[in-house]
């Protein structure tokens, strides 16, 4: 009996090994929870329909992040794109903006720094920094969410129209991808367990 059990525990944890593999292997790679790229230029497709700036040779990457939301198999990316622009409460630095934000809402996120909506598409939302935000005018960051093997993804993708003071200098710059990564992480994790109840 007990060499039944062994043998059955055995035959358990590698089949269990194997899905795990295989998941691994089958999830996208750009969405392992740490930095895509740091700076950068990588050509690319998203995006160029923002204007010129985004197209000319490629962006130039001030950060690129994915976060895995965990399992959600009944849960579209619209679903969760729509939980978070209908409760927008959910934004970790959503400070005066209205619970429910729109394309072209203007408002402040925490600290009085000015932001608008620049898209909201059907699985991802843009928006982009103005006049008086700490990190400077025209930073674009884009949150995209995708689904694969009924695991959820978040990238969060941000560049600039131009170099702000706070890009150039090496310390705010780093700072400011710290900062960046430490809160798409905690949205990530929020809309991991609200994408419940989308």
């Amino acid at each position: 009996m007990t060499a039944f059990t062994r043998t059955a525990v055995r035959g358990g944890s590698a089949v269990l090994l194997g899905v795990a593999l295989v998941l691994a292997v089958l999830s996208p790679p750009s969405h392992a929870g740490t930095p895509l790229l740091g700076r950068g230029t990588e050509a690319v497709s998203e995006g160029c329909e923002d204007g010129p700036a985004s197209c000319h040779g490629g962006v130039k990457w001030l950060y690129r992040y994915g976060f895995s939301m965990g399992l959600h198999p009944f849960t579209s990316p619209h679903d969760v794109r729509r939980q978070l622009t209908d409760h927008f409460w959910l934004f970790p630095v959503s400070g005066g903006c209205p619970a429910r934000i729109r394309p072209t809402d203007e408002c402040d996120l925490l600290g009085g720094n000015p932001v608008r909506v620049e898209a909201v598409g059907d699985s991802d939302l843009q928006i982009a920094t103005l006049p008086g935000h700490d990190l400077g005018n025209g930073l674009h960051i884009r949150f995209a969410f995708s689904r694969s093997l009924g695991f959820h993804f978040l990238v969060v993708s941000a560049w600039q129209d131009r170099p702000t003071r706070c890009t150039e200098s090496m310390l705010c710059g780093a700072a400011s991808r710290t900062g960046a990564w430490v809160l798409w992480k905690v949205l990530s994790g929020t809309l991991a367990v609200t994408a419940y109840a989308a």
